[in-house]
């Protein structure tokens, strides 16, 4: 009995002091919260090639297993060829998109470049005259828009006298920084890319090392909920993210070969066509307001080089998105969150501006398994408080109209016993 209660006192100890612990070790977050966030910027900067490495793995996740699923079955020497195989063909549809974007994306955008500074004083020459034309007998509007148009462009020739050809040496300095963090991110990728090799041939022995770790750590019932949600977040991040990039990839391509092919049949002729569909393709990736992020840029530049083609694009970009939002999307998306188009829009609002762009793409898979864990906790709760989780058993007005399942059940029994006397009386 004695050793009975010494061993309840020490169990009693033992989480007062990890209770005092942990709040003293939150205290110590918050009052050292610079050091504790630029010593975790370090570690994450030094990390970086691994993080590129796993993320590029989980995306060519699916070619490997599909490659060494096909080759493997025969077993024996055959396993390893098929992961040989496997790896090589990974490797080399990674390096083909990314040759690939690139190859076309730095010509073209040079070009566009090249081509936007050498005609922008002819550019802004017409679109002042067009803009003359349009307001020609609106007096009224005329003057006040020329006038303002006019402040514009004197506030753009001061800056260039005044801010840029002074601070020029500045700028340089900046450039080479920039270049050199290009430099440094391009490293990171080649490491990324050791890593995603080494990630892809061993995720065969680090998945049931983790699924290992868990058990060893938690309770079974604990551990199994925990692979679950781990299996869940897989699916949604996995089917989410892959099916983005394809569906934008094919907005991509479709908004390419439509452009051109209009340029090519003479309906118009479209300016920028392959670095307008780039840069439309690659926001689409974001979720809700991608279209709009790569639509305004691009708009802007084509309306440099013609205003009303710059109108026909910002139709045209609609109608293919409303295809994509309609038809193609849900196509190759399906329902894999589940979640309305407010904590769609709530999420990208909340994880752009905590992370920025990375932030937005995550945002809606992230969301989807957050609520996904409130909902498996809440009825886990009123489980254990006896009521039901239906929500239509909550659309009651106040809490007058909820009742346990119990006293539902006795009302409905109650119910029907008054209509059986009711109908013997008649």
């Amino acid at each position: 009995m004695k050793d009975q209660k010494w061993n309840q006192y020490i169990a009693w100890g033992i989480t007062a002091f990890a209770v005092l612990a942990a709040a003293a070790g939150v205290i110590f977050l918050f009052i050292n919260i610079n050091v504790v966030l630029g010593a975790l910027s370090k570690v994450i900067g030094i990390l970086m090639p691994v993080i590129y490495g796993a993320i590029m793995a989980y995306l060519m996740a699916p070619i490997y297993n599909r490659v060494c699923g096909a080759l493997s079955a025969y077993g024996g020497k055959r396993a390893k060829l098929a992961r040989l195989c496997a790896t090589l063909v990974s490797v080399i549809v990674l390096l083909a998109i990314a040759i690939g974007l690139v190859s076309m994306m730095l010509p073209e955008l040079y070009r566009s470049v090249m081509n936007v500074l050498n005609s922008l004083p002819g550019n802004v020459s017409r679109f002042s005259a067009w803009l003359d034309e349009a307001l020609s007998g609106k007096y009224a509007y005329q003057d006040e828009i020329l006038i303002l148009y006019n402040n514009v462009m004197d506030v753009a020739r001061n800056f260039l006298n005044n801010e840029l050809k002074p601070n020029i040496t500045l700028i340089i300095g900046q450039t080479y920084t920039s270049v050199m963090s290009a430099v440094m991110w391009l490293y990171d990728l080649i490491i990324g890319l050791i890593v995603m090799i080494y990630l892809l041939n061993i995720k065969g022995v680090l998945l049931p090392q983790l699924k290992k770790l868990i058990f060893t750590l938690l309770p079974e019932k604990w551990a199994e909920r925990t692979i679950s949600e781990l299996q869940y977040i897989n699916t949604v991040f996995g089917g989410f993210i892959i099916g983005k990039i394809l569906d934008s990839l094919i907005i991509g391509i479709l908004c390419f070969g439509i452009l051109s092919l209009f340029n090519m049949i003479g309906i118009f002729r479209m300016p920028y066509v392959l670095l307008v569909s780039v840069i439309i393709g690659v926001t689409n990736v974001i979720p809700f307001f991608g279209p709009f992020i790569g639509a305004i840029p691009s708009t802007i530049l084509i309306m440099l080089s013609d205003p009303w083609q710059g109108v026909l694009f910002l139709i045209f970009v609609f109608l293919l998105q409303q295809f994509d939002g309609n038809y193609l999307g849900p196509k190759i998306l399906g329902d894999r969150t589940g979640l309305s188009s407010f904590w769609v829009l709530f999420s990208i609002l909340l994880f752009g501006g905590l992370f920025g762009f990375v932030g937005m793409i995550i945002a809606v898979p992230t969301w989807a398994v957050f609520m996904n864990l409130i909902s498996q906790i809440s009825s886990i709760l009123l489980k254990k408080k006896g009521l039901p989780v239906s929500l239509d058993y909550y659309k009651a007005e106040g809490t007058s109209g909820l009742r346990k399942p119990g006293q539902e059940q006795e009302r409905k029994d109650g119910a029907e016993g008054a209509g059986k006397d009711r109908a013997d009386l008649k």
